[in-house]
Parts: C-alpha cells; sequence; structure tokens
C-alpha cells in the first residue's frame, strides 16, 4: 500500500555498511526503496573502528556513523545517538535489533522526545554461553522500553511468538514483516573446469552458525562425491579455528573460506548460483536473509530445523535436518541432496524487498497517523 505523505524516518542500526550481516542487508534494502518512494531517510549506526566516514550519502539515504565503545566487544554502546534520536526531528524511529546498548539508548531517546518508535528484533543466536545465559535478564531489562513502543515487529512467526512469550507481552503487539529474498538474477553460470559439486555454507563465522559441522561431515560427503568442495562464505572471530579443523582434518584442498564484500550483491549472486547446495546448519535463526536469498535464486538449501528455520522447512521452503545430527548422519543428508535437490513448490510466493518496505511504510503510516 502506497503512502502518500513523505515522513522523515530514522532507521537506528547497531552496524551498517560497509559491516555486513542480515540486519545491515536488511536496512541497505529497505532504506533505499523507502528513499525511492520519497521519504526521508537517515540511518544512525555505530563505528567501532572509528575510520568511517562520519557522514555520507548513499542511494538517496543520509547514513551518520557515532563512535562506539569499547571497540573490542559487540556489547558496545553509542551515547551520541541518544541526541541523534532526541533532537532529530523525527517522525517515526525504526531500531532495528535489540541486541546491543544502541537498541536502549535509541528507544529511551525516542521516548523522552514523544517520538514514535518501532523495534525489529532481527534475534540471532550467541556463541558465548555467558551472553546466552543472561538473555532473560537483559529481556527484563528491555521490557519497559519494548512496551512503550508503537509498533513490535518480527521477521518470521517463530520471532513473533518468541518474544510475545519472553517479555509477556500480547501476540497481538507484534506483526510479522519477513525480510525480502532478492539477489540479482544470473543469468549464467560458468562452472570451474575439473569441479565437482559445490556446497555452500553460509553466515557469519560463529560457533553458533554451524559451519564447523558442515566441515566435519564432508569426509562422508567425499566418500560418495571425491570432487565435492566446501565453500564457507562469511567473516568473523571463528575464523581461526575453522581454518585449524579444516587443516586437522587434512581439508584443505577441499575447503575455501572468506567473505563475499558486501556490496558486491552480483558476485553473492553468482556465488550462490553455482552452488549445488547452501547449507545453515545454525544453532538459532529466525528468519536469514541468505537462505531466503539463495531459495529465491532456486539453490535447494539444507538447514537444521530449529527456531526460524524449522518455520521455513515446515512451510516447503528448505530442507531440513534434525541440529543433533552426528557428523555421519549430516554427510549423508548433504549426500541426498546433491543426488536429489529439494526444491519449493513453483506456486510458492517468495517474500521480496519491496513488498517488506511497503509493509514497513504502512507500520509507519499507521503510528504517525497519515495515509
Amino acid at each position: 500500500m502506497a503512502v502518500n505523505h513523505p515522513l522523515r524516518i530514522a532507521l537506528v542500526c547497531a552496524r551498517y555498511y560497509p559491516y555486513m550481516g542480515g540486519i545491515e542487508t536488511h536496512v541497505h534494502e529497505v532504506s533505499r526503496r523507502m528513499s525511492a518512494a520519497g521519504h526521508n531517510i537517515t540511518i544512525l549506526t555505530s563505528d567501532v573502528s572509528g575510520k568511517l566516514p562520519a557522514e555520507e550519502h548513499k542511494n538517496g539515504v543520509h547514513i551518520r556513523r557515532f563512535q562506539a565503545y569499547p571497540s573490542n566487544m559487540d556489547l558496545y554502546y553509542t551515547p551520541q545517538i541518544y541526541d541523534a534520536v532526541a533532537k532529530g526531528g523525527w517522525d517515526v524511529v525504526h531500531e532495528q535489533g535489540y541486541h546491543t546498548f544502541v537498541a536502549p539508548i535509541a528507544m529511551a531517546a525516542a521516548k523522552r522526545a514523544n517520538i514514535p518508535y518501532v523495534v525489529t528484533f532481527h534475534s540471532g543466536g550467541h556463541s558465548s554461553g555467558l551472553r546466552n545465559a543472561i538473555r532473560r535478564f537483559q529481556y527484563e531489562l528491555l521490557r519497559p522500553l519494548l512496551k512503550a513502543a508503537a509498533q513490535l515487529i518480527g521477521v518470521s512467526e517463530f520471532e513473533a511468538n518468541l518474544f510475545s512469550e519472553k517479555l509477556r507481552l500480547p501476540r497481538e503487539r507484534f506483526k510479522v514483516i519477513p525480510n525480502g529474498s532478492q539477489l540479482p538474477q544470473v543469468t549464467k553460470v560458468i562452472p570451474q573446469m575439473g569441479e565437482g559439486p559445490l556446497i555452500l555454507s553460509v553466515g557469519r563465522l560463529e560457533r553458533y552458525k554451524g559451519h564447523h559441522r558442515v566441515i566435519r561431515a564432508l569426509p562422508t560427503v567425499l566418500k560418495t562425491f571425491p570432487n565435492a568442495l566446501l565453500r564457507i562464505a562469511g567473516s568473523g572471530p571463528y575464523e581461526a579455528e575453522l581454518r585449524g579443523l579444516v587443516h586437522q582434518m587434512n581439508l584443505d584442498e577441499h575447503v575455501g573460506i572468506g567473505a563475499v564484500p558486501p556490496g558486491e550483491r552480483n558476485a553473492m549472486a553468482e556465488l550462490m548460483a553455482r552452488a549445488s547446495l547452501v547449507t545453515l546448519i545454525s544453532d538459532y535463526e529466525a528468519h536469514p536473509v541468505a537462505v531466503m536469498e539463495a531459495v529465491g535464486l532456486k539453490r535447494p538449501v539444507l538447514v537444521a530445523h530449529t527456531s526460524g528455520l524449522a518455520e521455513l522447512a515446515d512451510r516447503g521452503l528448505v530442507a531440513s535436518i534434525p541440529l543433533n545430527s552426528d557428523d555421519v548422519q549430516l554427510g549423508e543428508a548433504i549426500i541426498a541432496q546433491l543426488r536429489n535437490p529439494f526444491q519449493p513448490s513453483a506456486e510458492i510466493q517468495f517474500p521480496t524487498w519491496e513488498e517488506c518496505t511497503d509493509d514497513l511504510l504502512q507500520v509507519y503510516a499507521d503510528v504517525v497517523g497519515v495515509a
């Protein structure tokens, strides 16, 4: 539904390009479409490095970056975002993600300034047992601010149901607006000479993402497909451990690890298009952008049957395997997919970034009270 009244919208996120990840991709895709629809869009974000431009304009979007502290932790805070939110004269503030101290700072500023604010959770797992253990305490601290939000948004039914329960808030307070699934279409895939089937494991290099599980399953796959290759596409703190595991298992010739630069959407599309199978054997995902992009490119996908991934499998979008499957079972599941790839029904409609943007703009219009 079109929103005819131009709005001044602040999208607040802990990180933004050139950093990469699901939230960053989401904000990038919707912000430029909102701008193209005639709205005034500003992204308020953090810069842990202190080396990125403090302000820049891209795709019709104004980006403002503020120094984050401490620089060596992902639970950083960005105090300058408070004034940027409170004194910005916004019609609506949209907090994207809840997992750092950026979120309560932005929500508190909007609440104090009587600016309506919207929150999308974009929840993910974490490799730290301590961080997972304190989640309940985190929910309790955030609950008053989240309760005061004009709209709460989950990217999947799973996420909306989960946070309704954890925060003890009525389910009707939550809307579900899924991520889009669009990468540039690849017209021709050029195979590599002598290349066997390519298995692509996607996601940030964190232990909970499960890349190590696919590495450990690879020897089973190689018994049937001796030329199979595994490409782990991502960056993050678990890279050294993954490389060590690859070397320990003598799989150096079969495994490549490295991120696709976030701005190179064509390169990511080409990599996915070459994949015989895309995997995400993760402990927790709400509605992973990379999986939806793979499905949109008609690539077969194998996921762990857990969290929001189970929802995608139950909808018939991807194949799944129990999270507690051992190395051999996972290897056999990969072999089965390489032999007989799962494909969603042609009747299933995939969500698009255009639909996601339109739904968000309608939320803003409803919150502000304009047409």
